[in-house]
């Protein structure tokens, strides 16, 4: 036992001797006479904390040499190397996020990165001492409330005397730690508009994480003339929300995950901080249309992998059918490759891309001709589809289940199949916001405008052939379903002839006043842009004429259930939502008038807008600015001649409204058409509103849309 404790006692005699060589102490524990003071020696008080002994007044010659030293200076400091001792308050215990669905695989391994890279200090940008509540002190002294900020922003509160508003030189060894606040306070974000895109660096390429083109929406679609970094300009309110006439945002969509100054060839080559704000913003731009044809192309390659190339697929239907379905669509694919190749090819040759309007004139006029081919076989997919969902169970078995792979993201065949359609309608507004961002240089905003025209004239191919197609089928197939009978017959195909509405409607006698509501007889009437054909439904597929009249020699009104005209007139009659249509001068040079009633409040709004449109085309409001507008929240495909097909982020200028559905004119290039109302927002912004009149004016003057 005494052996054990004589050991101990010899360990410990041989550890304090260790410890006083090690750090140079005498015999009493102070340190021996030589060593440099960094600071007085500290005295130890009861109920008190360790205090600086009070120097009394101090000499210039004591000021000189009690010069305050930085820990990253001390002499501690130069011999360890990257080991120092810092205030407890100042550390802030930071735990990494795992990276959310919407980062980018570079955003994710930023900190591994700068991990295995030697140590370094980067410079702060997105910091400002502006920003920060704090009491600046003497010389010499840590300032206050400074807690929740970094180490770094907490030494730039020191200063040495002899040296104001020098910057603190930092130990070189020593690395910068970047650090997440559990709830990082409201910021206005016009502050720090230079640093936009530099604070959520991005390693690696765009193309490690592309997304699903149905789930962005361009900036360049933006419903006001304002992009995103011009909305920084903005005063933010205190509580940091956004104001209530702000442009219109759909939760729906999601940005592009990269920005053009996110990039880390951008950020590394410090270009931000002499590029100009308008030179940036075409940068953006012009990124945009890159990332975005690559989003695009990645959807349509999971169109092809998952729905073209699939075997089960195709044994559920006919080759016909399978042609129809999915007509050229690898000849679009690859056209969206070589167009994306010029774009990447020109991107990576600069940090700052000079122009590629040069590339959209030259794709436009030579290389996008695919797409005017599948859109004119619109009309035969559309009918593929509904054809095979309706009739057929094991293609929509094996639909649902190719659909609910995870490459498809759960969106249905039908947002993959109209992806060329939205692609090509909304590459004249990013080309046109393109042509914005260049106006103060002659030369790249006359390019600009070149490849607006090309990209413009290939949209009206693409609208025209798909109306050209559907027409022409329509007219064919119904000059077969219409018999004329006794009645003179009419030649219904024609080029310049196609149909605006068709449908069933009651016709109301008036001596029947006490004939059942459902006994009434009907007729069924088909509109054409010159013809108004009445008919007697035989069939689904058969219909004899009874009488037509030309356009211009038919009136409509529309009638109130109390008028004296309708069966029980007077009182409230029993006949729904009636209108009278009045033949001045029919087939037989006589005129016949028809008394209708339709099954609800839109159906008959619905006929009357279209039995006037020859009326209400030489019409029209005097100021545009002054109608509601509409943000389509999510596609609509037309169900009847009469409505419009819309993509997301179209805006339709609201000319009516009844029962549920509005009927508007697409502004991008002048369609008009009725669509459901829960398919849009109402667009409340008024600087919005007039930024897309005047977008809608430019467009049309400078495209000849």
């Amino acid at each position: 036992m005494s052996q054990r404790h004589s050991d101990s006692a010899l360990e410990d005699k041989l550890l304090e001797c260790r410890f006083h060589s090690e750090l140079r102490l005498d015999t009493q524990g102070n340190p021996a006479a030589g060593l440099p003071m960094v600071r007085e020696a500290l005295q130890t008080r009861d109920k008190a904390a360790f205090q600086l002994d009070d120097p009394g007044p101090p000499s210039s010659e004591d000021t000189e040499r009690r010069a305050v030293v930085l820990s990253t200076q001390s002499a501690a400091a130069l011999k360890m190397g990257t080991e120092q001792l810092i205030p407890r308050s100042l550390a802030v215990s930071s735990k990494a996020k795992a990276p959310a669905r919407h980062q980018s695989f570079g955003a994710a391994v930023l900190s591994k990165e700068a991990a295995r890279r030697p140590p370094r200090l980067t410079a702060a940008p997105s910091f400002s001492l502006d920003d920060m509540d704090m009491d600046t002190g003497p010389g010499g002294t840590l300032t206050r409330n400074l807690r929740n900020q970094s180490y770094r922003a907490a030494m730039k509160g020191l200063g040495v005397p002899g040296s104001q508003g020098a910057p603190v030189h930092l130990s070189p060894k020593l690395q910068a730690l970047a650090e997440e606040s559990s709830q990082p306070p409201a910021r206005c974000p016009a502050k720090n508009k230079r640093t936009l895109g530099r604070k959520r660096a991005h390693k690696g390429s765009f193309k490690d994480d592309p997304r699903l083109y149905q789930e962005i929406r361009e900036r360049g679609l933006n419903t006001s003339q304002e992009s995103d970094d011009d909305l920084l300009d903005e005063p933010c309110s205190p509580q940091g929300t956004r104001k209530a006439a702000a442009p219109i945002v759909v939760k729906s969509y999601r940005p592009p995950q990269v920005t053009w100054s996110q990039l880390p060839e951008v950020v590394e080559s410090g270009i931000l901080d002499t590029l100009p704000a308008e030179e940036r913003k075409r940068q953006e731009a012009i990124f945009e249309i890159l990332t975005s044809e690559f989003s695009y192309q990645h959807s349509l390659g999971i169109l092809v992998a998952e729905f073209l190339q699939s075997r089960e697929l195709r044994a559920t239907m006919t080759q016909t059918e399978h042609h129809h379905l999915f007509s050229n669509i690898l000849d679009v694919l690859g056209a969206s490759r070589r167009f994306f190749e010029d774009l990447e090819r020109r991107h990576k040759a600069q940090v700052c891309v000079e122009d590629i309007s040069d590339i959209l004139e030259e794709h436009a006029e030579k290389h996008f001709h695919p797409y005017v081919a599948y859109c004119s076989n619109e009309v035969y997919q559309q009918r593929a589809l509904q054809k095979l969902t309706s009739s057929s169970a094991a293609f929509r078995e094996v639909l649902r289940e190719i659909e609910q792979r995870p490459a498809c993201g759960g969106l249905p065949l039908i947002s993959f199949l109209i992806l060329p359609m939205q692609r090509v309608t909304r590459l004249p507004l990013l080309t046109d916001t393109l042509c914005v961002k260049t106006q103060g240089h002659p030369e790249r905003y006359k390019a600009a405008s070149c490849a607006l025209k090309a990209i413009s004239k290939l949209v009206k191919r693409c609208n025209e052939g798909a109306h050209k197609m559907e027409r022409t089928e329509q007219m064919y197939t119904l000059h077969t379903q219409l018999d004329f009978g006794k009645v003179k017959s009419l030649p219904l195909i024609s080029a310049s002839r196609w149909l605006l509405k068709r449908g069933e409607l009651s016709l109301v006698e008036e001596a029947g006043l006490f004939r059942k509501l459902g006994s009434r007889p009907t007729c069924y009437l088909f509109l054409f842009n010159d013809v108004l054909v009445v008919t007697k439904k035989k069939s689904e597929d058969s219909f004899t004429v009874q009488d037509y009249a030309q356009v211009e020699h038919v009136q409509v009104r529309k009638l109130e259930a109390w008028e004296p005209c309708l069966p029980g007139g007077g009182r409230s009659s029993s006949v729904p939502h009636p209108f009278r249509l009045t033949l001045l001068h029919n087939s037989e040079g006589r005129q016949e008038s028809l008394l209708l009633s339709s099954d609800s409040a839109s159906d008959r709004a619905r006929w009357i807008t279209a039995l006037t449109h020859r009326e209400r085309q030489g019409q029209g409001p005097t100021n545009k600015g002054d109608l509601l507008q509409v943000e389509v929240t999510r596609a609509y495909l037309a169900k009847q001649v009469d409505e419009i097909t819309l993509q997301q982020a179209d805006v339709v200028l609201i000319l009516q409204q009844e029962d549920g559905w509005l009927y508007g004119e697409r502004l991008r290039d002048g369609e008009t058409g009725w669509f459901p109302e829960d398919f849009g927002r109402c667009i409340t912004s008024q600087v919005a509103v007039q930024g897309n009149v005047r977008r809608m004016e430019r467009l049309r003057v400078e495209t000849d849309v």
